[in-house]
């Protein structure tokens, strides 16, 4: 009890409490600074962790660019593939001396070579109907009007294998013409348009036309000289046959008026046959 009321004793225990006190507040702190210390070296770690889906998605957002990059080229590419097709093409319409009109879906050329437009005689059929362009073609046989077959040939399908027609030009030229027409149907079954085809005949034309007059010609002047000759063969038999002067003067006669008359048959076909020449040279 004397302990307890000894000042000395007392001031050593108050001493040794303030201590413990002190190392467990010390202790407490140590170890809060230590966990403190443990969260701020994870935090780099869990960042880590954190920051790979985001590396990720650049990732993703690169292929995609790079893919974007190839479809751009490659839409380049078809783009010149098919600027240059469109160019060949254009290049063999031009040089074709066959004449090639287009007809859009809506029943308008969209594109003609120089043979078409020189054909028809139109310095530029484009944006014109088939009625327009045909409203002067008549079929040489039976059978519906041309601009009536294109139109059945835009609208139905249905081909015009070949139509004969004689054409006359806004300049009143005329033309004997040869036209086919067909749909031309797109990769994914519609319809484009129909290319109708226009041969000219017109020079053909003119050759049968001067072959079947002179088959004609022929025709005459071989019955001409025909009967020239059984005339002439009649007449020198009762030549031969015959002692009368008189008689024999005549038939002599008769002979070189028919003679003459012979040379002017040839030679009045040799003038046709020579016209028929000259004129065809000059067309």
């Amino acid at each position: 009890m004397k302990l307890l009321t000894n000042p000395v004793f007392l001031k050593m225990a108050l001493v040794f409490f303030a201590s413990g006190f002190a190392f467990v507040v010390a202790f407490l702190l140590m170890r809060g600074v230590r966990r403190s210390i443990a969260d701020e070296a994870s935090v780099p770690e869990a960042a880590t962790t954190d920051q790979i889906p985001l590396h990720t998605y650049h990732a993703v957002i690169q292929e995609l660019k790079q893919q974007k990059h190839e479809l751009s080229s490659l839409r380049d590419a078809e783009h010149r593939r098919a600027k240059t097709s469109e160019n060949i093409s254009a290049a063999v319409l031009s040089n074709l001396s066959i004449g090639v009109l287009f007809f859009g879906p809506n029943g308008l050329v969209r594109q003609a070579n120089q043979a078409a437009k020189s054909i028809l005689g139109i310095a530029s059929p484009t944006g014109m109907d088939a009625a327009s362009i045909f409203r002067k073609a008549s079929a040489m046989h039976a059978g519906a009007p041309v601009a009536e077959s294109i139109q059945s040939a835009l609208q139905q399908g249905e081909e015009i294998q070949k139509v004969d027609a004689e054409y006359l030009t806004p300049a009143g030229a005329r033309r004997v013409l040869e036209i086919t027409a067909s749909q031309v149907p797109a990769a994914d079954g519609t319809t484009l348009g129909v290319a109708c085809l226009i041969h000219d005949q017109t020079e053909i034309a003119d050759i049968r036309r001067q072959i079947e007059l002179r088959g004609e010609l022929s025709a005459e002047m071989a019955l001409a000289l025909r009967n020239s000759l059984v005339t002439i063969s009649g007449y020198a038999q009762q030549l031969v046959s015959n002692r009368d002067p008189d008689l024999t003067e005549q038939l002599a006669a008769a002979i070189a008026s028919e003679a003459k008359h012979l040379d002017h048959t040839i030679g009045g076909f040799l003038a046709e046959s020579k016209k028929a020449k000259t004129a065809s040279s000059h067309s």
